[in-house]
């Protein structure tokens, strides 16, 4: 055990090396008793956590940021690899071999017969390949029922439209989102929780459509719109605490008017 933490300080092995040996030194009798006690399912509020921070760091363009973030979800990979390879179930290389070849696999117009795709032509080709390759049953199935409901939105699209079901233009979507809210008014009348429900989420699924016609991410449009308000109201709240007022005291015509001032 002395000998393989010594390798971790060694800068002449490669980092990812190193990185593997470490992770088996924390996982060892050895090592830190809160490594030993994790589990794949333990893990995976970290794995989530590492990942939204990755995220955060690319939209506010965050290098510095996003070169420790990853390093952190790297982390947490090498820790499932880890796990797999105590179990004997698989090792990291494992996942790196089959990794490479579903990449060159789906690369056809690199690796094959080179030709130019466009990344839509390339997004419609590669879920075809999934579908023939029997990796997928069908073309909609693989997606993670964990995932946000917009960002599912977002990839069923992809996925359907990669297949030609899918709608033209932006404009095409739009008359489908009025076609939705008028059935959802109907709903509204008739006073049908079952029904506006149901329609509610035809509504959004035509919304996260038309933002993918329009090449944007819905659940990252969202987020903006949500920190943009978030903004806002505290600036509304500070107003309302400079005119010595509380929400309570103020019409909703008055805390519109505040609302103004601060857009």
């Amino acid at each position: 055990m002395e000998q393989l933490k010594r390798k971790v300080f060694d800068k002449k092995i490669p980092p990812f090396e190193r990185l593997l040996i470490l992770m088996a030194v924390l996982r060892s009798p050895e090592g830190c008793s809160w490594d030993r006690k994790q589990t794949h399912k333990s893990l995976l509020p970290y794995l989530i956590e590492e990942t939204y921070e990755v995220v955060e760091a690319i939209e506010n363009e965050n290098y510095q940021n996003l070169k420790e973030e990853l390093g952190d979800l790297l982390c947490q990979i090498v820790f499932h690899a880890q796990l797999a390879k105590e179990a004997k179930k698989f090792q990291i290389d494992d996942a790196i071999n089959m990794l490479i070849d579903k990449l060159v696999l789906r690369h056809p117009h690199v690796f094959g017969d080179k030709k130019e795709l466009s990344p839509q032509q390339v997004r419609d080709q590669w879920e075809k390949i999934k579908v023939e390759s029997e990796e997928k049953k069908n073309v909609l199935s693989g997606l993670p029922n964990s995932m946000p409901a917009l960002n599912m939105a977002y990839r069923i699209g992809e996925k359907a439209g990669g297949r030609g079901f899918d709608w033209e233009k932006a404009d095409d979507v739009l008359e489908k989102i009025d076609e939705e809210l008028l059935e959802l008014k109907r709903e509204i009348i008739s006073h049908n929780q079952k029904k506006m429900k149901e329609e509610i989420g035809d509504l959004l699924f035509a919304v996260a459509s038309l933002a993918r016609k329009l090449d944007i991410n819905p659940e990252q449009a969202l987020k903006k719109a949500l920190q943009k308000f978030q903004e806002r109201f505290y600036r509304l709240e500070q107003k309302v605490i400079d005119a010595d007022k509380k929400f309570d005291d103020l019409s909703i015509q008055q805390l519109e008017e505040f609302w103004k001032q601060i857009k």
